[in-house]
């Protein structure tokens, strides 16, 4: 099926077209989408394997499924490796390729052995976006959707709109793809692309390499695209051919004239290093204007900046030096393929010569699993995110650069500006001669099993991994205390922690449940096992803007819903956390007059009648919500599909498949 469109293509529209499989391409419709590969990691595969086991699937019907282990990675007790075993035992059991503890962060592993251009991904990971800089349509999602796409079903999304963004001239010296993207969120900010697909093109992208461009894509998600599209182009054909696979290009540009919904220019070449503050990726300024703050940490690695390039330029930076002694410099190399290739290039030497503290391949304090600052201490990181508390520190000061600043301020033990560190050691910008073949490693990646051998593995868990909750459907009233009232931009982190002390909980939801917005409040889960809250009619959340934003992590949608969570009341959410709402079967509204956020407090009593006449297919998108404690009512509205109106209704999808 294909929808119709009278102007010329753009990269997004082709990729969209040929996989559309339901719907028409008008944004701000439902589309279904046919997927050919999936991503999942640790931290949310689990719940993957463990849905497709109740939807009682045989074997995944996907082109390839990569299962890879890289956030739970510090074995402090048994859960961790509990929960690695599981996942190696369902990926065999599922048909499922396993990528080993150590082998590498999922979004560049999977660039560098499965990314193909004109392909579409689907995974359980809101950074699966990176895989744009392919020319690929990667989207990340909930776990529980990315499971039905395993199954075989098609993923459905809201069609976006697609910006395009053109870039002229080229990077200077001392700046790099990291400010590229930190250039877009300082001018648009975290909500900036919701309900858009980013699209790069323009003379500028012909001195951007892949994994430049995949620098970009990854922190697309920031904005709160739904996905980031680069053409596959000569960049894409170079990047696969140093892996041993040009085989597997396929060139995919716009065609001429093509016309984007919205449009934004860039010159690269006006462009300095940039710095996110703390505690919001949007939070961007110059590095010049903070230039001079102490700091205790900086590490480079992550997705968000895992190229060979992005390591070998600190390598660079910092050979025959010493890093400041009041800073811990962290490398976290991101496959174990690019750690050969720092290491047959001589720069694995410098970087540990220079005080460097060498990692495991994986995502590490990215994600709050170990690396965790001191308080009141700033910390540089090439990461993605700097939400409250995500580096497993509360009281945490993270800031987000390119490994240029990250690296002269961690030679210098201020932030640095590392044209002015340059101008000072008068330091001319190192010119890398990095290796023209990747070091291809395959070893610890373990392919499916035969489907006769497949059907034979039992699934190994331990007893940290529970079974998914049983959720009941949607009554026709729901009557309940406001629990909890947020401000805006609320991350999934702040709903369901990361960190090294929840994070090995992600297999056994009654456990993890007792961390739900304890950042946030921390009595949640207490209040919610009060005697008639969870086991009377549940309760409300009210939040302002883009609530959920950050993680894919259905976890956020699934504790809450444990702990007796029938609806959130918002003023806006992100994309992908809305989806996981419906998903377990907590109906997501918007007030329809944002002002009445204010009219309600904590502890007031709301009410919702006749929700089953209300949610049924084609009924009116608007509700009237009862404030009981004031005697007001408020107009909201939902923006749910048919389907989703019945998943809902159901108490979410798994109910209602299996109602069926």
């Amino acid at each position: 099926m294909s929808g119709a469109r009278n102007s010329a293509d753009t990269v997004a529209h082709r990729l969209i077209a040929d996989h559309l499989v339901e719907g028409r391409m008008e944004p701000g419709t439902e589309i279904g989408l046919r997927i050919d590969q999936t991503l999942t990691q640790d931290a949310t595969g689990t719940l993957v394997m463990q849905e497709l086991e109740a939807l009682g699937l045989d074997r995944v019907r996907t082109e390839t499924s990569v299962q890879y282990v890289d956030h739970n990675l510090l074995q402090a007790d048994e859960r961790n490796a509990e929960d690695h075993a599981f996942l190696r035992s369902a990926a065999r059991r599922f048909g499922i390729w396993y990528s080993k503890p150590g082998n590498g962060v999922s979004h560049p592993t999977h660039m560098q052995r499965f990314g193909i251009p004109g392909r579409t991904l689907a995974g359980s990971d809101s950074h699966t976006c990176a895989a744009g800089s392919l020319g690929m349509l990667a989207l990340g999602t909930g776990g529980l959707e990315v499971a039905l796409v395993m199954a075989g079903r098609p993923l459905h999304v809201t069609m976006p709109e697609i910006w395009g963004v053109r870039l002229t001239g080229r990077l200077p010296q001392w700046v790099s793809a990291k400010d590229v993207v930190l250039e877009m969120l300082r001018r648009h900010g975290v909500k900036g692309a919701v309900g858009r697909i980013l699209e790069y093109h323009g003379p500028g992208l012909g001195s951007l390499t892949a994994m430049d461009r995949h620098v970009i894509a990854n922190m697309g998600a920031e904005l709160g695209a739904t996905t980031t599209v680069f053409p596959a182009d000569d960049a894409a054909r170079e990047f696969l051919r140093a892996e041993g696979r040009e085989d597997d290009f396929t060139r995919i540009t716009a065609e001429p004239g093509a016309v984007y919904d919205l449009e934004e220019e860039i010159d690269l070449s006006a462009l300095e290093p940039l710095i996110a503050r703390p505690t919001s990726p949007g939070n961007v300024v110059p590095v010049r204007e903070v230039a001079g703050e102490p700091i205790g940490q900086a590490v480079i690695g992550s997705s968000a900046n895992p190229g060979l390039r992005d390591f070998a330029i600190a390598a660079a930076m910092v050979k025959g030096r010493q890093t400041d002694g009041s800073v811990s410099f962290d490398v976290n190399p991101t496959s174990r393929e690019i750690l050969q290739d720092l290491t047959r290039c001589g720069a694995t030497f410098d970087l540990i010569a220079a005080g460097a503290r060498i990692h495991q391949a994986g995502c590490l304090g990215c994600i709050g699993m170990g690396q965790a600052p001191a308080v009141g201490r700033n910390s540089l990181r090439t990461f993605p995110r700097n939400f409250p508390g995500r580096s497993g520190t509360e009281d945490d000061a993270v800031w987000l650069c390119s490994p240029e600043t990250a690296t002269a301020s961690a030679l210098t033990g201020v932030i640095t500006d590392p044209r002015d560190w340059a101008d000072k050691e008068n330091v001319r910008y190192p010119r890398l001669d990095l290796p023209q073949r990747a070091s291809v490693n395959t070893a610890m990646l373990e392919a499916p099993l035969p489907p006769e051998q497949a059907a034979r593995t039992e699934l190994e868990r331990g007893p940290n991994i529970s079974g998914l909750p049983d959720f009941d459907p949607m009554p026709d009233v729901v009557e309940g205390p406001v629990l909890l009232k947020t401000g805006d931009d609320v991350s999934t982190d702040e709903i369901s922690p990361a960190g090294a002390k929840a994070l090995p909980y992600r297999s056994n939801i009654p456990r993890l449940a007792e961390f739900t917005f304890t950042r946030i409040d921390p009595a949640y889960p207490r209040h919610a096992a009060e005697p008639g809250t969870r086991d009377g009619g549940g309760h409300f959340v009210v939040g302002g803007e883009n609530y959920g934003q950050g993680s894919s992590r259905e976890h956020a949608a699934i504790t809450p819903r444990y702990l007796g969570l029938r609806a959130v009341v918002a003023k806006s959410y992100a994309r992908i956390h809305w989806q996981n709402l419906a998903n377990f079967g907590v109906l997501a509204l918007e007030f329809a007059h944002p002002g009445d956020y204010d009219r309600i407090d904590t502890g007031d009593r709301l009410r919702l009648d006749g929700l089953h006449a209300a949610l049924a297919p084609g009924a009116a998108p608007t509700l009237q919500l009862r404030n009981v404690t004031k005697g007001e009512e408020y107009e909201v509205r939902h923006r749910l599909s048919d389907g989703r109106r019945r998943t809902v209704l159901a108490g979410g999808i798994i109910p209602a498949l299996t109602s069926r």
